[in-house]
This record gives structure tokens, sequence and C-alpha cells, in this order.
């Protein structure tokens, strides 16, 4: 759960559909370049022009390193029983989709969507390597998250990440990105060690209780 420092979601990304750019653009900031099916980095951060989230398997040994980091901060943060991250093999799961931004080979970040039903998904393991931070990694997954939920003609992408202090970068995140604060979805129940957020794709989505 928390992008730069920490831009990852506690629960735990071949071809990426380019999405539009005005839903990732914070005010101030260049908007990111697509290239080659690829999302990548807004040219002002250093080395942006290089970086694309693309495609990967979350059991090769280097992304398990960093997914075996993820979980360890998440447990050393919260309580266990608050603590819904995905091992490898859950990233792996029928449906998820999972992402690596890679410099050099050397893996920077990481998420996934998996499917909650069949026009909402979830954002999961939204991570960012202490040494990329501040890089715009975790902006170019969410760029990749995004365009597959519209891809799979979702209405809308969820999350739930921690209400500690650790994961204030990756709430700030999120709400620059345009999540709002929601009810708890699908398996959740209210957890004073949890916050869930909701983006709608669709306009005419509504936001009330009764759409999770």
């Amino acid at each position: 759960m928390a992008p730069d420092p920490g831009a990852e979601s506690r629960t735990t990304l071949s071809g990426v559909p380019a999405v539009p750019t005005s839903d990732v653009h914070t005010p101030g900031s260049r908007r990111p370049a697509l290239v080659d099916g690829g999302v990548r980095a807004p040219e002002s951060r250093p080395g942006a022009g290089r970086l694309q989230a693309r495609r990967d398997d979350p059991r090769r040994p280097d992304v398990v390193a960093v997914l075996t980091e993820h979980l360890a901060d998440m447990h050393a943060t919260s309580p266990a029983e608050s603590v819904h991250a995905l091992d490898p093999d859950g990233l792996v799961a029928r449906g998820v989709a999972f992402w690596t931004v890679r410099d050099g080979g050397a893996v920077l970040g990481c998420g996934a969507l998996a499917p909650i039903d069949a026009v909402r998904g979830e954002l999961k393991s939204l991570r960012t390597t202490e040494a990329a931070r501040g890089r715009g990694v975790a902006t170019i997954v969410l760029a990749a998250v995004l365009a597959e939920a519209r891809g799979r003609g979702y209405e809308a992408v969820l999350l739930e990440t921690g209400t500690e202090p650790f994961f204030v970068p990756a709430r700030r995140l999120y709400e620059r990105h345009g999540f709002r604060p929601c009810p708890p979805f699908g398996a959740y129940r209210e957890d004073p060690h949890s916050a869930y957020y909701m983006l709608s794709l669709d306009p005419g989505m509504t936001e009330g209780p009764s759409r999770f």
C-alpha cells in the first residue's frame, strides 16, 4: 500500500492498451507519452523516457523479491488480519493481470488488476522499489491498470489500502488520480486499519453503497 515512498496498495498488470493521458495527468505535470502499447513515464522525470509498464510473471525470482518485501512491509505496518496482499501464486490466478516496470532489466515497481465481478476490478500490489521512488513508476503502472480495466469494459476500479501514516503517500496518489473513498466492497468489511477507494470509469455510475 504505499506508493513513492511505498506507492502500493495493500491488497494484493502483452500489450497494454493506450490509456487516455487525461486519466493519469496531475496539474502542473507533463502528460505521459504512450509508446508501443506500453505506458511511458512523464518526460519531466529523470530517465522517464525509457520506462514502460509491461505484462510480466510474478513468479520470476526478481519479482518475487519485490513482492516479498511488499508483504513484509504490510505485516510490519498492519495487523495480520488487516493484510490482504496476494502472494505470487495469487497474482497468477484466473483473470489477474500483472505488470512490472523495468529499467535495464531491474524491476522498479509492479502492480496488478484483479476482477471483482463483471463490471469492477481491484487494483492490487501497487509497489515501487525504494531505489525507484520519485521516478513516476506508480503512475505508469496505474495507467496500465486503468487501460486494462477500460479494455475489459469495467465501470470502476476499486482498492483497499491502509490507514496508518505509512500509507499516506499511497492515499495521496490515489486521490490525485481521481479515486474517492467508498464503503468496503466484495468480501471486505469495516476495519479501522483499512481504507477503501473507487475510481468510476463510467460517468453514469453511482457511488452509493448499493454498487458494492
